[in-house]
């Protein structure tokens, strides 16, 4: 059969299931729950065949999106155990990270040995990160104003999201930002998967590889770390096989166990996020992009996997290898600027975690019928812009800043709570934003050092 015929066949039988939902949904028409899951299978189907003809990862990627989807809200028992998936394909993202920071960077650094430009490098990608994370701030800030999604909203955590809190601030430890940058075990630093600490011993390998004055040793070690970065490469293409099944996973778990009834309380709040990260994409990542003259169709194409990685599975560490290989490949970044931007970006250049920050603050306080004035809300961020940075390896960090914040504000922590019953379905979308950001700091940053 051909392309057009089956692409067109999936586009009929998903419009059709589509119009089935709604008109049960709305009580429009009486129809059988069978009936309707048949016709959204059967397009799911359809839309196989036509990727299958395709073979391209990204579409493989979207169909097990929405495969997922539709199983965890058929089949929620089914669903449940599939989450398996995604920790296996994460577990195996892990061990590809460390390698393959290290044997780029290395061969970055030493097999140019021109140490200046590191810190040239350095100097620009966190002045870039420092402004474009501000804006992200005041961004969020704006549209919970704007919204006033959290005024006369009456919040309550429920158990599960009460239990949920208890153990993610369990976990809780002192963090030292400067401190926590510097490795005192490697070994410990890669176990732990501290992305920025490796970047560090990277970094700091690759000087002393460069000063070396016996060629001999140092070209056995250059040989070594360039073929360590094309054996991980390769790695990371064969572990991508895997992405659509796991992405699959993570979307069918997410649905089955979060249902679709938590939106009713906090559906405001979640478009009032999704809107102002459309916002930040258009109003600040668009012109920066149209500024340093990024090929927009080309980057698009770069990061589509990574980004719709990153969305189902909520982890920016799950794109890192796809995204190093593809704005290497597609864009032709070098990889010594790629593996110092990227992983380092994700420390200090979360642009969609600090816009959810500043904009869920403001909320918890709407939900407890407190106005910030303009002078307290600049002070929560002038806070935030220090505690949202080097803390991507910590788990739910994102939520022990917002309650840190809130609890500084003198507000009841209990309805940061409650944030957490939707706390999935954002984390997908600043995740996605935070990839697109650090992938347009890598280009940025690619330009400015007048490397492509």
């Amino acid at each position: 059969m051909e392309k057009r015929k089956i692409m067109l066949l999936a586009w009929i039988t998903g419009s059709v299931g589509i119009i089935l939902t709604l008109l049960r949904l709305l009580h429009i028409v009486e129809l059988p729950g069978e009936l309707v899951i048949g016709f959204r299978w059967l397009a799911i189907l359809s839309a196989g065949l036509y990727t299958y003809q395709r073979k391209s990862l990204t579409l493989w990627i979207f169909l097990f999106m929405l495969a997922g989807l539709e199983l965890g809200h058929d089949w929620p028992e089914v669903a449940k155990p599939l989450k398996v998936l995604s920790d296996i394909f994460l577990r195996l993202i892990k061990t590809i990270i460390a390698p393959l920071i290290f044997s780029t960077l290395v061969v970055g650094i030493a097999g140019h040995s021109n140490l200046k430009q590191v810190g040239r490098m350095g100097l620009k990608a966190i002045i870039y990160f420092e402004v474009v994370t501000t804006i992200a701030l005041f961004i969020g800030l704006a549209a919970i104003n704007l919204t006033g999604a959290g005024r006369g909203s009456q919040l309550e955590a429920g158990t599960a999201q009460v239990e949920r809190a208890g153990k993610l601030l369990e976990q809780k430890h002192e963090h030292n930002v400067i401190l926590d940058i510097f490795p005192e075990n490697i070994a410990k630093a890669v176990a732990e998967n501290q992305v920025l600490q490796i970047v560090v011993f990277s970094i700091l390998f690759g000087i002393a590889l460069a000063m070396l004055k016996n060629g001999e040793k140092k070209q056995h070690i250059l040989m070594f770390t360039e073929g360590l970065s094309e054996v991980m490469f390769k790695f990371t293409d064969i572990v991508m096989y895997f992405a659509p099944a796991a992405v699959g996973g993570a979307i069918a778990y997410s649905v089955a166990t979060m249902g679709l009834g938590v939106l009713k309380d906090l559906l405001f709040l979640l478009l009032t996020l999704y809107g102002a990260l459309i916002v930040f994409i258009m109003g600040v990542l668009v012109p920066i992009g149209w500024m340093t003259g990024l090929p927009f169709r080309r980057f698009i194409n770069a990061i589509a996997e990574p980004v719709t990685i990153a969305f189902a599975t909520a982890s920016s560490e799950a794109a890192l290898p796809k995204a190093m290989e593809n704005l290497a490949s597609k864009m032709g970044i070098p990889g010594k600027i790629i593996a110092f931007v990227l992983p380092t970006g994700y420390s200090f250049n979360l642009d969609g975690t600090t816009l959810y920050l500043s904009l869920a603050s403001v909320f918890v306080a709407q939900a407890c019928g407190i106005e910030l004035t303009l002078a307290q809300q600049i002070q929560m961020c002038l806070i935030l812009m220090l505690t949202s940075k080097g803390v991507a390896g910590v788990r739910g960090a994102s939520f022990l800043i917002l309650v840190s914040t809130v609890t500084s504000l003198g507000l009841d922590p209990q309805k940061a709570f409650a944030i957490l019953a939707i706390d999935a379905l954002m984390d997908m979308g600043r995740t996605s934003v935070n990839v697109i950001g650090n992938c347009l700091a890598a280009f940025v940053v690619a330009r400015w050092e007048k490397e492509i």
